[in-house]
């Protein structure tokens, strides 16, 4: 009799893994959703924030000079001295604090990273955040994955309308207050705190041990005359907050991913506890080339002229079409009503958004994206940190079109 071989085994099927989502509410955010469409439809992108322009040749050629000379290996922990100092030298001469670089400033990877990195240090299961919407969409999940809750209150008294309500604000502050988060100049309204705002805050916080996250990375954006008020020019303030900012923003190296933190040295210690643990430290030849580039101030002492210029010939652009212009007193952002626009009023922002993409061929980004579950006011943001030809074709769109 033949020899019957035995029964090959039935291969096992893949284990369905069961993942618990930390952030289940959590998907693509709307700044790629908006730049995969006007990619797909060949679209101008005024959406995402970042310019299409490049950066002055002499910070190249600082990277470059940085490697050749060997910074290719891993720099401290809290970032290279020599930008930790410049970055010091830079907050008090414009702000007239000074921090101490040694223990109270740190390089991160981005201004992103610095604010996951302070609410993770400093947020505790139970607490309470304040954040003012619409805000930028990073901050609501790095409470949560600290395990904190997110108080959010509206800026503003009335729809278009983007000022700190004191009031307001007040009224939501209790024991359970941990932090509040403080943009200015505002992403996505472009508004702008004044000194009083400030002081006002500062009043508000006086009694209490609540910190302040300080998004300050359109520092160097403030148009018309205005001067930034960055927390650090308030002493009560900038001994209860974490300074955040860019230089990808500040140097039109958005891809560089390189920003700071300043803060007290407690808070300092704790901030640098989980830094070194989410992300060690930055790439060292774009820090030795930051650190040699900051010795001469023009380059971010001009920005404010230099944006402007940008923000008037897109808003002259606009004047004649049927948006309405709402204030830009800083940032790289113009927000408008699409109201007036009768066969669109009834849209909500996400669907004129994607009108205006695949059918105009210029893309924005709904403002009701920086609240939680939306709040539709007729209002979408635009981008203005462009070539003067990428402004001038998206401008020629809207016109023949709105």
């Amino acid at each position: 009799m033949p020899t019957m071989s035995p029964a090959e085994p039935s291969p096992a099927l893949p284990r369905v893994l069961s993942v618990t989502s930390r952030l289940p509410r959590t998907g693509d955010t709307i700044f790629s959703v908006m730049s995969a469409l006007a990619q797909a439809h060949g679209a101008v992108n005024l959406g995402q924030g970042f310019p299409d322009f490049d950066c002055d040749p002499k910070l190249v050629d600082a990277v470059a000079t940085a490697m050749r000379e060997g910074h290719n290996q891993y720099p401290p922990m809290q970032g290279v001295a020599a930008l930790r100092e410049a970055v010091a030298a830079k907050i008090e001469a414009l702000y007239g604090h000074r921090y101490d670089a040694g223990s109270e400033i740190t390089i991160t990877a981005g201004a992103t990273q610095a604010i996951l990195t302070a609410i993770l240090a400093l947020v505790h299961p139970g607490d309470e955040v304040i954040v003012l919407e619409p805000c930028y969409d990073s901050y609501q999940p790095a409470i949560e994955l600290a395990g904190g809750t997110v108080v959010r209150l509206a800026l503003g008294a009335a729809a278009g309308e983007f000022r700190p309500d004191f009031d307001r604000i007040a009224a939501a502050l209790s024991p359970r207050t941990r932090a509040i988060v403080v943009n200015t100049p505002h992403n996505p309204s472009a508004t702008v705190w004044s000194a009083a705002d400030m002081q006002r805050l500062a009043e508000l916080l006086r009694p209490t041990d609540v910190l302040v996250l300080a998004d300050e990375v359109y520092e160097h954006m403030v148009f018309d005359g205005a001067v930034h008020q960055s927390v650090s020019r308030h002493p009560e303030l900038a001994a209860r907050s974490v300074v955040v900012s860019s230089f990808g923003k500040t140097f039109h190296v958005t891809g560089w991913k390189v920003g700071y933190a300043a803060a007290p040295k407690a808070l300092m210690t704790e901030f640098r506890k989980v830094h070194q643990f989410n992300v060690f430290t930055v790439n060292a030849p774009m820090q030795h080339a930051l650190a040699a580039y900051l010795a001469d101030p023009a380059p971010y002492l001009g920005l404010p002229a230099f944006y402007a210029a940008k923000r008037d010939r897109f808003r002259a652009g606009l004047a004649g079409t049927a948006l309405r212009l709402l204030p830009s007193e800083g940032s790289y952002f113009q927000c408008v009503d699409y109201s007036a626009l009768q066969a669109h009023r009834d849209c909500s922002e996400a669907d004129f958004c994607r009108w205006l993409t695949t059918e105009v061929g210029v893309a924005a980004i709904p403002l009701s994206a920086f609240y939680d579950g939306g709040f539709e006011q007729r209002v979408v943001r635009f981008c203005f940190a462009k070539r003067e030809q990428t402004l001038d074709g998206a401008l020629k769109r809207l016109s023949e079109r709105l």
